[in-house]
């Protein structure tokens, strides 16, 4: 009963302060990632027998049996009313250890989120493919909720959700809304899709294209006269199309690749960045809209001039992501040096930044060159304001805060 109690404790803990995940290993205390950063508890450092009853505590029967198996295991819970938990158990040096990711139960608005507002319009189409890609924990599934959520309060669809697990539960309201968890309700994606096909679907959730099988089923049920949403994880519109035609045999790379142009809709590519205005961290994104030129692009592949109609695509909501890092780094949302971290292309953004007279104290950690910042000579080393990690004491965040400010209005003046 006292590792019910002390799990119970620990959850209430990450709910309280709004923590990401939460870490349990042998040999540590238990440690939550806050706004990005890694934080121990003040708490015992747990041992071996801690951590299998931990993972027993709430872990079904059916997953123990797995991981005894395999060695890991995945499944997602319900903490009461407050939120849900996305629970991967894995060995490693022989130990149970375990990973818990926090699943809010309140949907975010797409203000909230910061999506474009084609959004809504990509919500009314009745056919096509949406996909929202960006590497682990990057806001994807909470994306891909706040559409569905909007499609279940404003039509009458039938939205069937396939998921591994479940982690936000969608309640029937216009729509109807049925979820099936991979591993449990069906054996697979592929044949979640494809028996999907059969139960009179008007939307359908792809928690992840993981596999060919997968990617095909899905891209064929966009062909056929449903709305797919899937993920991939995949940095940039380009890549994610590149990704996805180059996982098929060569032999049949052509057909997937018309098959994409006609029913691809837009590509979401997302990532998630520590705030240095406030605490929490903010979405900065790239979005494309298939537009008939991008067709063309994606058919005759030319996916390497994506990026160039992105650029003349704003009347679309279209944008790259160096972009919209840089309307965050200059709203005085994120620091230089997370913005040039999470950039595609970081010798372009310091070059932008040094241009304003922004000059970043630690460029050396990016593995700039000395002349990549400015096109040939070196770079002139100006002291500059450190961005904070994340994880960050209140008096550095403070500082970071003013610091920012300071830079902004400096800017703002030239």
């Amino acid at each position: 009963m006292a590792s019910t109690i002390q799990i119970d404790r620990l959850l209430e803990t990450v709910v309280r302060t709004k923590a990401s995940d939460l870490h349990l290993a042998v040999g540590r205390p238990p440690v939550i990632r806050l706004h990005g950063g890694l934080r121990d508890l003040q708490t015992k450092v747990l041992e071996a027998e801690d951590t299998v009853a931990l993972m027993k505590s709430i872990t079904p029967e059916r997953v123990q049996q797995e991981f005894e198996e395999t060695g890991s295991g995945d499944f997602g819970f319900a903490y009461g009313d407050k939120a849900r938990f996305r629970v991967s158990i894995f060995k490693q040096r022989g130990n149970a250890s375990m990973v818990l990711r926090q699943i809010p139960n309140s949907m975010l608005t797409f203000e909230q989120i910061g999506l474009p507002k084609m959004a809504e319009q990509i919500c009314r189409r009745p056919r096509g493919l949406f996909l929202v890609t960006g590497p682990t924990g990057s806001g994807k599934s909470t994306t891909l909720a706040s559409m569905i959520n909007y499609i279940n309060i404003n039509f009458d669809r039938h939205i069937i959700t396939m998921e591994d697990p479940i982690e936000f539960y969608h309640y029937h309201k216009k729509s109807i809304v049925v979820q099936r968890e991979v591993g449990v309700d069906v054996p697979s994606f592929a044949e979640a899709i494809r028996r999907a096909l059969r139960q009179d679907p008007d939307v359908i959730l792809v928690g992840e294209m993981r596999d060919v099988v997968t990617i095909g089923a899905a891209v064929s049920a966009a062909e056929t006269g449903h709305l797919v949403f899937g993920t991939l994880h995949t940095n940039g519109a380009a890549s994610t199309i590149s990704r996805i035609i180059d996982s098929f045999p060569s032999d049949q790379q052509e057909q997937i690749r018309v098959q994409i142009a006609n029913n691809l809709i837009a590509v979401l590519s997302q990532t998630l960045c520590p705030r240095v205005d406030t605490e929490g961290r903010c979405a900065a994104y790239e979005f494309m809209y298939v537009t008939p030129s991008i067709q063309n692009l994606i058919r005759e592949n030319k996916t390497f001039r994506i990026d160039s109609d992105i650029q003349t695509g704003k009347r679309y909501g279209m944008q790259l992501l160096d972009d919209n890092l840089w309307g965050h780094f200059t709203a005085g949302r994120i620091s230089g040096e997370e913005a040039v971290d999470k950039s595609r292309n970081p010798g372009a953004m310091v070059d932008k930044m040094e241009r304003q007279g922004v000059f970043l104290k630690n460029k050396d950690d990016f593995g700039l060159p000395e002349d990549e910042g400015d096109g040939g000579a070196p770079a002139a080393k100006k002291p500059g304001p450190p961005a904070p990690p994340g994880g960050q004491s209140d008096a550095e965040r403070q500082a970071a805060m003013a610091a920012n400010r300071a830079r902004m209005q400096a800017m703002a003046k030239k």
